[in-house]
């Protein structure tokens, strides 16, 4: 039988379940609901009593929901990592990015950069400042954005470089990809998944679990700026 699930997820995740979506309704029949918002905003409808099938936030908040009896444990599992990249506005000249030296001179150089308000990158950004000792310099130059935000800003010449993970970026209309920061500076915004102990169909959220944390999913993945964790 056909079920339909409801899948919750961190936007960092939905370039790459725009991609396996899809996929999974032809294999299986099954109707894919998806619906994406930061970790942040997920955690607090999920507090207020949302229901969902399947969830893909932070590994914080899938331990807390398995705590708190709303995700089944044996179904908690490793999804991937994204690390903190930065876009250009599509056709303006890309910087090179590669050093943490040359990362500073074009932060600095920048007139103002986007990052998400409540979402884990905006977090990772903001860190990877201090490890470059310009947090104090570029804080008059930082905007912060709900999801969708940044790009419009892009767009319109308010912002000349947007920070993202690696997924929002390249699906990110307007927005040329530069890459992500360098090792030395760089963090991951980490995911994890987990079917809720509520499903409506148990059996079909599990195999859409499976999955997405199946080999098979690599290539998109990689495609898509996510990467399993090592």
């Amino acid at each position: 039988m056909a079920a339909e699930i409801k899948l919750m997820a961190s936007t960092g995740v939905r370039a790459v379940m725009n991609e396996l979506a899809p996929q999974f309704e032809k294999s299986t029949g099954h109707k894919l609901v998806t619906d994406f918002a930061v970790i942040a905003i997920l955690k607090r409808r999920i507090e207020a009593g949302e229901a969902f099938d399947v969830v893909i936030p932070g590994p914080e908040l899938i331990d807390e929901l398995v705590r708190q009896g709303k995700v089944a444990a044996d179904t908690r599992a490793a999804f991937g990592r994204t690390g903190v990249s930065l876009g250009v506005r599509k056709g303006a000249p890309k910087p090179d990015i590669s050093t943490p030296e040359k990362l500073k001179r074009v932060l600095l150089d920048a007139k103002a950069v986007g990052h998400s308000r409540e979402g884990q990158s905006g977090v990772h950004f903001r860190a990877a400042l201090e490890r470059l000792g310009i947090a104090q310099e570029m804080a008059p130059k930082l905007r912060a954005y709900d999801d969708g935000g940044a790009s419009a800003a892009l767009q319109k010449g308010e912002i000349d470089i947007a920070a993202s993970g690696a997924g929002p970026l390249l699906e990110m209309p307007g927005a040329d990809f530069l890459g992500g920061l360098p090792p030395e500076v760089q963090s991951y915004v980490r995911f994890s998944i987990g079917v809720s102990a509520a499903a409506k169909d148990p059996q079909a959220a599990r195999a859409l679990a499976r999955f997405l944390t199946s080999p098979a999913v690599a290539p998109a993945f990689k495609a898509k700026g996510l990467e399993r964790e090592p």
